[in-house]
């Protein structure tokens, strides 16, 4: 689906015996259970981490989740040498120190209609500290100005899965996630999901559980339903076509 719409299915609240990586994790597990193949899904920098990681391990799915700039990921380790306990990681990739970082195994520019020119770099077989088993591909995505300088902050984005797209269309792959922001928002600002001051959580789970009822019943309609008319612009004509004046 394009656009700026997101269909949810499923709109419930973290309880205080459970995280948010857990709350997330089971439904993807759930819808995976019920599609054909594994979906391409998308997750914020909150589930860019080892324990999402391992908490949807099993699942069928391929995973494509933006980090924090700040994040420190591994290489694979070096050939055993024969002597002591094998060795789990190899050299660091701080992404706020270049100097740590080596060379990508792809690369490419491209013209985008809306962001202008684009540096895209890829590297394989990474991983988060405690997720070793793991790895992962991480891409970085650039916005450049016409003497090649950044303009904007990067993306780090990494994948993990069986076969990764092309890495010219996975990274525009990744803005279908920012629906879950304006889907957000619209339940806050038209649907007025928080605006009941409701007694018991029970009460606040049925009013959260009809968001997403109230969502697809009003997704039909926002092809046929016209936008409003833009407001006649105000007449700042000074005479009076009464008097002449």
């Amino acid at each position: 689906m394009q656009g700026t719409w997101a269909l949810p299915l499923l709109h419930e609240r973290i309880t205080s015996f459970e995280t948010p990586l857990e709350k997330a994790a089971l439904p993807l597990k759930l819808v995976c259970e019920v599609l054909d193949q594994g979906p391409i899904s998308l997750w914020d920098s909150e589930y860019g981490c080892a324990s999402f990681i391992q908490l949807t391990a099993d699942t069928p799915c391929d995973k494509l989740m933006r980090l924090r700039s700040n994040r420190v990921l591994y290489g694979p380790p070096p050939d055993y040498c024969g002597r002591g306990r094998p060795r789990k990681h190899g050299q660091k990739f701080k992404l706020s120190d270049q100097s740590t970082w080596w060379l990508p195994e792809e690369k490419m520019e491209l013209e985008d209609e809306k962001l202008s020119h684009l540096r895209i770099r890829c590297w394989g077989k990474l991983h988060f500290y405690n997720s070793a088993a793991h790895p992962m591909e991480l891409i970085l995505v650039e916005r450049l100005d016409e003497t090649g300088q950044r303009t904007h902050r990067p993306l780090w984005l990494v994948w993990t899965g069986e076969t990764r797209p092309a890495l010219d269309t996975l990274w525009s792959v990744y803005l279908r996630r920012f629906c879950v922001d304006h889907w957000d928002r619209f339940i806050k600002q038209r649907l007025h999901w928080c605006l009941p001051h409701l007694g018991t959580a029970e009460q606040t789970a049925v009013w959260s559980a009809l968001m997403p009822l109230m969502t697809w019943q009003l997704w039909p309609l926002k092809s046929s339903c016209p936008r409003p008319s833009t407001p006649m612009a105000k007449n700042t004509d000074s005479s009076d076509p009464r008097t002449g004046g």
